[in-house]
């Protein structure tokens, strides 16, 4: 997220490092919080020669819960097929490098540095938003180093996010919405839909996740005014999750697949919204790479962690981290613990402080042997641990830590079983920063 967003963007222990260095003083020129504007980065472009003119084929996913595992199925279809692919996704977790992937290969710190100082020198001074410095330096590597594909995440919303100013994508993709930075995009699914659909280009294909009637029905009316083929995930495009197979049709035909690599009943949708945006790109993506998805990877998407934190549980416990953060990924969480029944599950939670804690909450409180309360120094404007106690209608404990809160679970002599630690990406960059996790 950026200043653009609404917020300041988080860095790894707030502007540290060298990239963090140039970050801090560009921050200085533009510290309003909330202006969703187009313009300033628009201006920033063309004095750049216009990078974002000069990608290679685009897909630009947007939605509420599952852009992240959408791209990183993109990625790993496309990678399969054996393309050069271009990534920038957000927040990152522990370092800013996690957000730009160069021809396959994270950004190093030093061509970062380099692309940020760059955008500096041309900017020279003028306002600019830090997320919108981010976007600028992202499409001037991904104009400069050869790929065949650049995977491009919307950062919040869509019509006015930073990343919408690329022209003609090969595809738009919209995963799942539902109410969420309702300050920013609307109080109803309606209207959210309709910020999000605003990616959709002229006559460029649109696949969407399944929606609600009143969110399908704000695309389907974007994507009909601008004749933008739409393919429905339930209507169009269907698929199922069969044994050990992943069946998948969509207008082309059908395809029988594995499993995908990330885990729970959501990453099936996922992994077929991603197919079908390859599939209506116009890429040649032979049928064979589309079992990438069998190897995608993506963390705190239901991650197993086997660091230091897992380390502190007694012999046949396992824990997992999911960055869910809002009531729609509550509800897909209360359903993976439904297929969880083998073990009791415990519940370490952190949410952000403007996220409907009641509501991510609500959907897992029931389903949980125990929840326990966490904020961390380090987390990002984090929830005080009493608001969620209280949120959880007094069910939930004080952790405060997801340290201490293990060392409760370690201590308490009970039988194995499963403790996921959720409620906020930043939560889950924390946890993976304690846990020794290196991103790759």
């Amino acid at each position: 997220m950026g200043a653009q967003k609404g917020e300041p963007v988080r860095l790894a222990g707030e502007y540290q490092g060298r990239p963090g260095e140039v970050l801090a003083r560009l921050h200085q020129l533009y510290p309003k919080l909330i202006d969703l504007s187009l313009g300033r980065l628009e201006v920033l472009l063309a004095k750049l020669g216009h990078p974002e003119l000069h990608l290679p084929p685009v897909i630009h996913v947007a939605g509420t819960n599952g852009k992240g595992s959408t791209c990183a199925n993109l990625r790993a279809i496309a990678e399969a097929a054996g393309l050069r692919v271009h990534v920038m996704t957000s927040p990152h977790l522990v370092s800013i490098t996690e957000r730009f992937r160069l021809a396959g290969k994270l950004v190093d710190e030093d061509t970062l540095v380099d692309a940020f100082e760059e955008v500096e020198r041309v900017n020279a001074g003028a306002p600019i938003t830090v997320f919108e410095v981010l976007t600028a330096a992202g499409f001037l590597l991904f104009s400069r180093i050869p790929a065949d594909l650049v995977i491009l995440e919307v950062g919040l919303g869509g019509r006015l996010d930073a990343t919408n100013v690329v022209p003609k994508p090969a595809a738009c993709a919209i995963t799942t919405i539902s109410l969420d930075h309702q300050a920013f995009l609307g109080e109803t699914l309606e209207a959210i839909a309709g910020e999000k659909a605003g990616i959709i280009k002229s006559g460029v294909p649109v696949v969407v996740s399944p929606q609600a009637p009143e969110a399908l029905n704000a695309i389907r009316s974007h994507a009909e005014a601008l004749k933008a083929p739409l393919w429905s995930l339930g209507q169009n495009v269907h698929v199922r999750v069969d044994g050990l197979k992943l069946h998948y049709s969509d207008p082309q035909g059908s395809l029988e697949l594995p499993l995908p690599g990330l885990k729970g009943p959501h990453q099936a949708t996922n992994a077929a919204l991603a197919i079908a945006a390859l599939r209506v790109s116009g890429l040649n993506i032979p049928l064979s790479a589309y079992e990438g998805i069998a190897r995608t990877d993506w963390p705190a998407r239901l991650q197993r962690l086997h660091g230091t934190l897992a380390a502190m549980l007694p012999a046949g416990w396992e824990l997992y981290l999911d960055g869910g953060h809002n009531p729609g990924a509550g509800e897909v969480l209360g359903e993976v613990l439904d297929g969880w029944k083998d073990r009791p599950v415990h519940i370490i939670a952190g949410v952000k402080q403007s996220k409907d804690v009641s509501g991510f909450l609500k959907p897992l409180l029931a389903r949980a042997a125990s929840v326990q309360a966490v904020a961390e120094v380090d987390q990002h404007l984090a929830t005080p641990v009493e608001e969620l106690v209280a949120a959880s209608g007094g069910i939930a404990i004080a952790g405060p830590t997801i340290v201490k809160a293990l060392e409760r679970l370690a201590e308490s002599g009970q039988e194995p079983a499963r403790v996921l630690i959720c409620g906020s990406l930043y939560l889950a960059g924390v946890a993976l920063a304690q846990d020794g996790w290196v991103s790759v």
